[in-house]
C-alpha cells in the first residue's frame, strides 16, 4: 500500500484545495492529511477557523483517508509517525522539496516529494484562495467585529 501524505492550513476550503487532495490521493493507495497549527502557521495571516474544525472538514473530504493536527513543534513528528512513501506538495506551497528530502533522509525516511499540479479557475469568478474569499467576504459585508 502506498502511503501519501499531504498537508496545508486548509482555511476556508476552496476548490484548489480540493484539487490538491485529489491530486494527492491520485499518488497512492491511502491520504494522510496534516494540517498546520493555527500558531504554526507564519507564512501568511493566520487561519481564521479552529484546528479541530479544519481537520474535521478536511477529514470529510471524498479523497481523504485520514487527517490531523500537525505537532507543535516538529513538523516532520507526523510524517515519521505515518512513515509515507509521497509527500505531495501543493503546487504553489512555499516549502522547498530539496530541504524536504534532505531532513527526511536525515530522519531516515525513504519518501518521495512530489508537487500536485496546479487547479485554473473554471469560470470568471472562482476563488481559489483562502485569502482571497476572506477579502471578498469583507469587501462585500463590511470589516466590522461579529
Amino acid at each position: 500500500m502506498t502511503r501519501v501524505v499531504a498537508q496545508g492550513t486548509f482555511d476556508l476550503i476552496h476548490p484548489g484545495h480540493v484539487h490538491y487532495l485529489e491530486d494527492a490521493a491520485a499518488m497512492g493507495d491511502e491520504l494522510h492529511v496534516i494540517l498546520a497549527r493555527r500558531e504554526n502557521v507564519t507564512h501568511k495571516d493566520p487561519p481564521v477557523l479552529p484546528n479541530r474544525q479544519r481537520r474535521d472538514v478536511v477529514a470529510a473530504l471524498d479523497p481523504v483517508d485520514h487527517a490531523r493536527i500537525g505537532h507543535p513543534e516538529d513538523i516532520f513528528a507526523p510524517i515519521e509517525a505515518i512513515d509515507p512513501d509521497v509527500i505531495a506538495l501543493g503546487f504553489d506551497q512555499h516549502h522547498d522539496a530539496a530541504a524536504i528530502e534532505a531532513e527526511l533522509a536525515d530522519r531516515g525516511l525513504d519518501c518521495a516529494v512530489e508537487r500536485a499540479s496546479p487547479r485554473e479557475a473554471r469560470y470568471d469568478d472562482e476563488v481559489l484562495s483562502s485569502g482571497d474569499i476572506a477579502d471578498r467576504v469583507l469587501a462585500q459585508r463590511g470589516d466590522s467585529d461579529p
